[in-house]
């Protein structure tokens, strides 16, 4: 009896071990990394499709939403690089109270969560900040 019951455990501890080997596990969709895509997706609603601060959103806010295409004008003409994935990251002196509140997160964290097995948040957030650089205003 017990050596049927050890032949029992034994098949079926095969089959599940072979099931588990050619069933394909699913992965989480990658979604993508590419800084157009992400601007369009997570900031063009209120900094607009051309990151110049007319998006459908920026007419509801309380504050005027900065033209992203400005920056590096405003920055004695070189793009502020640092300033940009920090403030991505991490909010801004005069960003914060729009940038941290619920109607718009600081988008850094969110784009370390976006993915399970694999965190491309510091690629995404690299990525934004060149796709911003290329759109500012010569």
């Amino acid at each position: 009896m017990q050596r049927r019951i050890l032949i029992l455990v034994l098949s079926v501890a095969v089959v599940i071990s072979a099931f588990a080997q050619t069933t394909p596990q699913r992965q989480p969709p990658i979604r993508s990394v590419d800084g157009a895509t992400i601007f369009r997706n997570n900031c063009a609603a209120c900094h607009g499709l051309e990151g110049r601060g007319d998006g459908p959103v920026s007419k509801t806010l309380k504050r005027n939403v900065p033209d992203l295409t400005t920056l590096s004008q405003r920055n004695g003409g070189a793009f502020p690089a640092i300033h940009v994935r920090t403030t991505i990251m991490f909010g801004g002196d005069d960003l914060l109270p729009t940038h941290g509140s619920k109607t718009m997160p600081i988008w850094g964290p969110i784009f370390h969560e976006i993915e399970f097995d694999q965190d491309l948040g510091n690629v995404r957030l690299e990525n934004i900040a060149k796709y911003l650089e290329s759109i500012q205003r010569k």
